[in-house]
């Protein structure tokens, strides 16, 4: 009896969470989802939203760009984060603490400020740019802020720390011991790497390449105020639809919200298909 007693208490403090993520999640998910099955003005139900957003070319070159620039940012980052975060775990237990602090701080500088940052830095009359066009440099002479290019070093920025901060904690999970026998049976610092390291690390590498890849598909701030509407992402259009000066086509937007999701959670079941299979010859 006292059992029941106590599973009851502690569901009932589970009440005030289930309300919470029914209220901001759950509820506004399946609104979104009716939404996008209801014809332009909620008329009626349709498949013509889908069919919009999947057959027309300026939908799908959204999609396309979004996803390229999802997928760079997120390559990148990964890169540099597994060598960053293998080199924290080298400082002292202070340093890595200071470093990490710094990591999460700037993992969230992200919107509007860290647009405007880099328009100061990096723009046509930026800081940078400037300096370099005064000293005769020409290292920014190509390079356009407002472009691809542009857009996949901003979203780098706020994307490596994240994964540094996610990487980290793995190289804990490789033990002194393992180096020391390695090299006690005359494996070389690579190959130890390359045969106990990377596999021991690979499915955390394998997830948080998952987390990067939907932060950037979901970026909307950060791209919105550099960019505006001059170039063609997907959670740009998904905004101007919802919000636009001229013409707003919730019903459109929640279709293409739909594919957005679909879409990350279509990279994520891949990434796991792989880890299965990485586990599955590893063992």
């Amino acid at each position: 009896m006292n059992a029941w007693i106590k599973q009851g208490r502690t569901l009932l403090l589970l009440v005030p969470f289930a309300v919470i993520i029914s209220a901001f999640e759950l509820i506004p998910l399946l609104a979104m989802a009716l939404d996008s099955f209801r014809g332009d003005g909620g008329e009626g139900w349709t498949l013509q939203q889908y069919v919009t957003a999947l057959t027309n070319k300026f939908y799908l070159v959204a999609l396309q760009n979004s996803v390229l620039i999802s997928f760079f940012s997120s390559v990148c980052a990964i890169i540099v984060a597994l060598f960053a975060a293998y080199s924290i775990t080298r400082f002292s237990p202070s340093a890595r603490e200071k470093i990490l602090n710094f990591s999460n701080m700037t993992s969230n500088y992200a919107g509007v400020p860290l647009a405007f940052a880099y328009v100061i830095l990096l723009g046509n009359n930026g800081l940078f740019t400037l300096l370099f066009q005064r000293m005769g440099w020409e290292v920014l002479a190509d390079f356009d802020l407002y472009s691809w290019t542009g857009l996949t070093l901003v979203y780098v920025y706020f994307q490596i720390p994240l994964a540094v901060l996610l990487l980290y904690p793995t190289y804990f999970g490789i033990q002194e011991q393992w180096k020391e026998s390695a090299a006690l049976l005359g494996a070389s610092p690579a190959q130890f790497w390359r045969h106990v390291g990377l596999p021991v690390i690979l499915p955390s590498v394998v997830g948080t390449f998952s987390i990067l890849f939907a932060n950037a598909m979901g970026a909307y701030a950060t791209a919105y105020a550099l960019v505006g509407s001059s170039y063609n992402l997907l959670s740009i259009r998904i905004g101007s639809l919802v919000a636009g000066d001229v013409i707003t086509r919730p019903e459109l937007a929640s279709a293409l919200a739909v594919i957005l999701g679909v879409t990350m959670l279509g990279a994520m079941w891949i990434n796991e298909r792989m880890m299965r299979r990485v586990r599955r010859d590893l063992q």
